[in-house]
């Protein structure tokens, strides 16, 4: 078997489990954030009176963070009165940030555990040898009443990564360089493995990009053996104490894909498509009115420090509006702490608060039509941002961070 075959046999109480078996799981952790807990609680309220476990519930304020709207204040208070009845004590709804860095960050992501999520992009955990995936509402609700649900065993696919990051470039630009190759939809319903020395030498910042937007071409969920940087973050939590998965040496997969990523420059995703990826060359020159730093892809302190690094004794173009949204109050912290804050402050950088912020055209950041916007964050959709008239790209932090200089999408190695 391989990594997520082992897991989810493990969890389903097997002794092995075949791609296409259904299966019923125990859950270890089970999260859920401001605008996704209301529906799951109304489901929840409907099927049982008490929780599976109040210990192994997160909730997370992160979408709507300060609430932008009545109806979001609304979300809000609902979930503060369940978690009161509920006695759930994990619960960050005072803007301790985004969900998938504030869980791994406050010691709930384990390697080898079972983590589901009202947030399609759970799947973030996979970077700690985690099977993490997200859920509906109604099956999280189901979640919440049994600590049980279901899946269907998915296929899998290796993907093996070789090579030295070049200048510039990050894995932001690894994984929008997949999703080209594998397409929006080409890996739906399927576990991918990452391997290699790429993979193996990656921060843990890094590694958490990748496994974040596996979900971006349709994948069920991503997955990466613990690194030593990992195994140093995990023990820099008090975690000591877990089983680290490894694939058998005869695990079967259902296709298996090789890159090198040596020579490959900077990534971008253009709209409206996360796989209609170009390099930057094809790219550079258009014009841009807002960029965007932060996210649960790229809001992390390893990002904020990459474009302070460009931005610094430089000013954003007059013509743009650059937004940073750190992915937790400890990031903001410490990049205050290091100064970095203030070189993106001195740069005229707009700094927010930790949260989604404009990512899902909710709030601080919102475009209107023929806007252009530059962002580290994770969708480029018709729409993802605000109005359907309104265009955005994606790409990694120094690339952002050089594009709000210019005022249109420009390779950093030109600033």
């Amino acid at each position: 078997m391989n990594i997520t075959e082992k897991i989810l046999a493990k969890h389903a109480h097997k002794s092995e489990v075949s791609p296409g078996d259904t299966i019923e799981a125990d859950i270890d952790v089970a999260m859920s954030h401001d605008g996704t807990s209301p529906p799951t609680i109304k489901v929840f309220e409907k099927i049982a009176d008490k929780v599976w476990d109040p210990e192994k519930i997160v909730l997370v304020f992160d979408h709507n963070v300060p609430a932008n709207t009545m109806g979001s204040a609304q979300f809000q208070q609902v979930v503060r009165e369940f978690a009161k009845k509920q006695d759930i004590k994990n619960t960050y709804i005072q803007g301790e940030g985004i969900c998938h860095e504030v869980l791994p960050a406050m010691g709930h992501v384990i390697p080898s555990n079972l983590i589901v999520g009202a947030d399609s992009h759970t799947c973030t955990y996979g970077a700690f040898g985690t099977f993490s995936t997200g859920l509906g509402a109604t099956d999280l609700a189901m979640v919440y009443a049994t600590g049980k649900t279901w899946f269907q065993v998915p296929q899998s696919y290796k993907i093996n990564v070789e090579g030295s990051l070049g200048e510039n470039v990050y894995s932001k630009d690894v994984i929008l360089n997949i999703i080209k190759e594998l397409g929006s939809y080409g890996a739906t319903y399927k576990s991918l493995e990452f391997h290699g020395d790429t993979i193996d030498n990656m921060s843990v910042d890094g590694r958490l990009t990748m496994t974040n937007m596996v979900i971006e071409c349709g994948a069920k969920n991503g997955i990466m053996i613990p690194n030593n940087a990992t195994k140093e973050y995990l023990a820099n939590r008090g975690i000591k104490d877990y089983e680290i998965t490894l694939p058998d040496s005869d695990a079967e997969y259902e296709k298996i894909y090789d890159f090198d990523i040596t020579d490959m420059p900077p990534q971008v995703a253009c709209p409206h498509n996360v796989d209609n990826v170009e390099n930057i060359d094809k790219v550079e020159g258009k014009t841009i009115n807002q960029a965007v730093l932060g996210s649960c892809t790229n809001g992390r302190y390893e990002d904020l420090e990459q474009a302070a690094e460009v931005l610094k004794g430089h000013k954003v173009h007059d013509d743009v509006q650059l937004l940073v949204f750190p992915a937790s109050r400890k990031i903001y912290q410490d990049a205050i702490e290091t100064g970095v804050i203030q070189v993106l402050l001195d740069s005229n950088a707009i700094i927010c608060n930790p949260g989604c912020g404009p990512c899902l055209g909710a709030h601080m950041g919102v475009m209107t039509d023929d806007m252009t916007c530059i962002s580290t964050t994770n969708r480029n959709f018709l729409g993802r941002m605000g109005s359907p008239e309104s265009y955005v790209y994606l790409s990694n932090p120094k690339v952002v961070a050089a594009s709000s200089i210019t005022g249109e999408i420009t390779d950093p190695s030109n600033i």
